[in-house]
């Protein structure tokens, strides 16, 4: 009887983890069905970190993560924080210490 371990996030910065005894040959979906989970539409599964199907087989310490749908694009996010806060506030050199030589 394989443990693993379901890990799902229902809100930003919010990360809810349960562990599971499941019978040999189990599945994603008998442990997202074992922990009382729907997959979300448009939502996708995970073992350890690797894009899986509801029918992937399951071993011992295997680890399911469910993922929810990005509502913004990274580098579009990205592009619009850097206009708000400026090159010089953002980026590898804003916390350069007061007078040091640009670049350092």
């Amino acid at each position: 009887m394989p443990l693993v371990t379901v890990t799902h996030s229902p809100a930003p910065r919010q990360v809810l983890e349960q562990s599971l005894q499941l019978p040999d040959g189990a599945t994603v979906a008998d442990a997202l069905r074992a922990c009382g989970l729907r997959l979300p539409e448009g939502a996708g599964v995970g073992v350890w970190g690797r894009q899986a199907d509801v029918d992937h087989a399951l071993r011992e310490g295997d680890r399911v993560e469910v993922y929810r749908s990005l509502l913004v694009d990274p580098k579009v996010a990205r592009r619009e924080r850097f206009k708000r806060q400026g090159a010089r506030a953002a980026g590898l050199f804003a916390g350069r210490r007061p007078g040091a030589k640009p670049g350092y």
